[in-house]
């Protein structure tokens, strides 16, 4: 059935902060906008959600489309709808933001990207639509949230030392964070697996690996326990 709306209706686009992290910087997943406005900025992925879709099915499938980037962590971050914020007409744009491990996906541009690649936190070029708004929001986000929840570990690979995982805290959070006290609380929750490998291909002395337990987190979750970091 067909019907007639009285009112005009704005359009619909998604927009995802998808974030990576190495040794050196926690970064973020920028496609260089081919088609106008703004043609040639870069801009986060996104784009229009199709009538037949929903805003994370979009989100998905948007990502996949211009950059390669699949099967990752994600989740709804706000919804912008200022007016303004797209000079072509009213678009109502519902963020989210992703988590993923660098080396699980190779990056590519295609359909409307000239050019996807990652930039660190710090050095992000300005911006195409509100987009530098959508980021720092996402940016907050992830280091309040990280705190308390550990979704921190979808930017590690599987198994990881000990040393990955501050290093994954300190960059996230922008501070140094003492060593000694850090992995006795994360060791002290249970939550990690030890595993009987150590690091391969590295110049300093070899690690212990480990892994993330969720089936055990999320057990310890319903009985009550607090994951804070």
């Amino acid at each position: 059935m067909s019907y007639t709306y009285e009112y005009s209706r704005p359009a619909l686009t998604v927009d995802c902060v998808v974030f990576g992290l190495d040794q050196d910087d926690l970064k973020v997943l920028l496609i260089q906008r081919g088609l106008e406005p703004f043609a040639g900025q870069w801009a986060l992925p996104g784009g229009f959600v199709r009538i037949d879709e929903s805003p994370e099915a979009s989100a998905r499938r948007e990502l996949q489309e211009e950059t390669g980037v699949r099967d990752v962590f994600l989740e709804q971050l706000y919804t912008f709808g200022e007016p303004s914020r797209d000079p072509r007409e009213h678009v109502i744009s519902i963020a989210h933001y992703a988590l993923v491990n660098l080396d699980d996906h190779e990056i590519r541009a295609a359909t409307d990207a000239r050019q996807a690649g990652w930039f660190a936190i710090d050095d992000v070029p300005t911006l195409a639509f509100d987009h530098g708004t959508i980021l720092k929001m996402a940016h907050d986000r992830l280091c309040g949230k990280v705190r308390y929840q550990p979704i921190g570990f979808e930017l590690l690979p599987d198994k990881f030392a000990l040393r990955q995982l501050q290093n994954l805290y300190e960059k996230v959070l922008d501070r140094q964070i003492d060593k000694r006290n850090f992995r006795k609380k994360i060791l002290s929750m249970g939550i990690l697996q030890e595993l009987d490998e150590v690091e391969t291909d590295v110049s300093h002395r070899a690690a212990r690996l480990y892994r993330f337990d969720k089936g055990k987190y999320n057990d310890m979750f319903k009985n009550g326990f607090n994951f804070e970091i």
